[in-house]
């Protein structure tokens, strides 16, 4: 899932020693405030762990009085009922082999990258007989020529700030796709109110940002949304800052921008940023900061998109479900996000062999499965499928055939919600003809939920996974998400634990996926019991909508612009 959090590379051997060593050593006072820090990160990350297990024994438990039960009452669904989690955990499981085998990672131009086509393309190709194609782009290639430097002057006195790779000591640290820049004397900075997501927060700021280097907190919309209004405003570069909110949200965090930005950009600690916002506050004259940043041009990478498409079905009349197959650079990624493609991958297959069995009721529609590269870098595989088939006259591949996107990114958080993405809170300059069918697939995952007597949630519909360059041309969208940087509230932890049975709610306070982004996102990482829950909701909403009469009157009551 793209820019919502950061990575550092941890030991969950470590992590669990550590955290036992303090409960035998409460007595003992804590040796300084640094290792106080780092031990209360661990302990929080380990207790979501432990909590995580023992939620997940006992909700095996509770499976052998309910969950046959709710599995039969997948409203009619062939698709939600041939599927099994030990199928899909054992796609997961591969991706953690080829990760591990890949210095723990499976980010573009990564072998652990490669590996994971080269597996969904072999598997698909000797289970099914879906049509399997793929499509290369090429991408902006991005590195430091060396460390970049920030140095603040608050009211006279000069503070040289970290910067680290581990973002667990480092005060700051660089942006993918920021531009170069090299300060050489202190300039002032304008801090932008609430978290810089509208024009009324620029156009407020004192002093204006043009010209300036701005101070901005994370929160609400995208760092592109932010960056991009910096550009807007002619800002000189961007200070982006962590909010504080949780133990997990002070440290710097790793983003990217667009590979179109112009702009200087640096990622501040909440520490550091919240430091400099205080000081501007009160004496905005006496703070000013030096910035160097010195990116080297590199040769583009290829990256590449994997599309499979069942051989029935009208290819103008086109269902897409979606997924990316790139991790962060710092961590395995399988549930952000292997577990959206594995998914994927137990649905094409599933599909396949249902549609191999005569009595089972083929759709009129094709269904097109895709898993899309670069998504952590900005959407660029989903946004490159979109860009081509806006521009193309082939039947079957253009933008026009396509009826509805439903998109997988993010499964299976160990804290997890049952999240849908709630079409009410689609952006505004988002095409009205989408707006309606978007809605009935809010309300396709809702009820299905109710159904089965399992809570959920609506989460944001802002355009933040692969969907959102569908959705931004006009073409309806949907889809599940169990969280990622988001806190647990107790509301939710009670209202889950209601419906659930008590202890099985999770955690509130604490983050729904605290490894998100992080080298701990493994397979132990994975909330299996909300993953198959998960799992059953798609393959019934891509069942539901395949078996309608005409989905493109039902997606699009009002016509649909050519």
């Amino acid at each position: 899932m793209l820019q919502q959090g950061g990575f550092h590379v941890e030991d969950d051997r470590k992590k669990f020693k550590a955290t036992q060593y303090i409960k035998c050593m409460v007595p003992m006072l804590v040796v300084g405030i640094v290792l106080a820090s780092v031990i209360l990160a661990l302990s929080v990350l380990t207790l979501t762990k432990i909590n995580k297990k023992v939620d997940e024994i006992q909700i095996h438990k509770q499976r052998s009085i309910t969950g046959l039960a709710r599995s039969q009452q997948s409203s009619n669904s062939f698709l939600s009922s041939s599927i099994r989690i030990d199928e899909v955990m054992s796609h997961l499981n591969e991706l953690q082999r080829i990760a591990t085998a890949s210095n723990g990672t499976r980010a573009v131009n990564t072998l652990g990258f490669n590996r994971t086509l080269d597996y969904i393309t072999n598997y698909l190709k000797a289970n099914t007989n879906l049509k399997v194609t793929h499509s290369f782009f090429n991408i902006k290639d991005f590195q430091l020529a060396r460390d970049p430097v920030l140095i603040s002057s608050m009211n006279g006195v000069i503070k040289n700030y970290t910067y680290s790779t581990n973002l667990s000591v480092a005060d700051f640290y660089h942006v993918e796709f920021s531009t170069s820049l090299n300060l050489s004397t202190f300039t002032q900075i304008t801090v932008i109110p609430n978290v810089a997501c509208s024009d009324n927060d620029w156009n407020t700021a004192i002093p204006p940002p043009a010209g300036r280097i701005v101070l901005v907190k994370r929160g609400i919309c995208p760092f592109q949304d932010k960056v991009q209004l910096a550009e807007k405003y002619n800002a000189k570069a961007v200070l982006l800052y962590n909010d504080g909110q949780t133990p997990e949200r002070i440290s710097p965090v790793e983003i990217s921008v667009s590979q179109e930005n112009t702009l200087p950009v640096l990622f501040l600690s909440f520490t550091v940023g919240q430091a400099l916002a205080t000081a501007s506050q009160t004496a905005p004259k006496n703070v000013s900061v030096r910035l160097v940043i010195d990116v080297k041009d590199l040769p583009p990478l290829p990256v590449g998109n994997i599309c499979a498409d069942t051989p029935t079905g009208d290819p103008t009349q086109t269902i897409i479900i979606g997924s990316h197959s790139d991790s962060v650079p710092g961590g395995p990624g399988i549930n952000d996000n292997g577990s959206g493609s594995a998914a994927n991958l137990a649905l094409a297959v599933a599909l396949a062999r249902l549609f191999r069995t005569p009595s089972y009721h083929k759709f009129r529609y094709r269904v097109r499965f895709c898993w899309w590269g670069a998504e952590e870098i900005g959407l660029l595989g989903s946004d490159h499928h979109v860009k081509q088939a806006k521009n193309s006259s082939i039947i079957g591949e253009r933008l026009s055939d396509y009826l509805v996107n439903l998109n997988y990114d993010m499964l299976a958080s160990p804290n997890y919600i049952f999240g849908i993405y709630d079409g009410r809170t689609a952006k505004n300059d988002t095409p009205a003809q989408a707006l309606p069918g978007s809605n009935k697939i809010t309300s396709l995952f809702r009820d299905w939920f109710v159904e089965q007597h399992l809570p959920w949630d609506y989460t944001d519909f802002s355009g933040r996974s692969d969907y959102g360059p569908f959705l931004a041309e006009g073409i309806v969208a949907g889809g599940l998400f169990s969280g990622a940087s988001g806190v647990k509230s107790v509301e939710q932890r009670n209202r889950y634990d209601a419906i659930l049975g008590q202890g099985l709610g999770g955690i509130p306070d604490i983050t729904e996926d605290p490894c998100y982004h992080k080298a701990c996102d493994s397979i132990e990482n994975i909330n299996i019991f909300a993953y198959e829950k998960m799992v059953q909701a798609a393959a019934y909403a891509l069942e539901n909508l395949g078996r309608k009469e005409d989905l493109r009157s039902w997606l699009y009551p009002r016509k649909r612009m050519p």
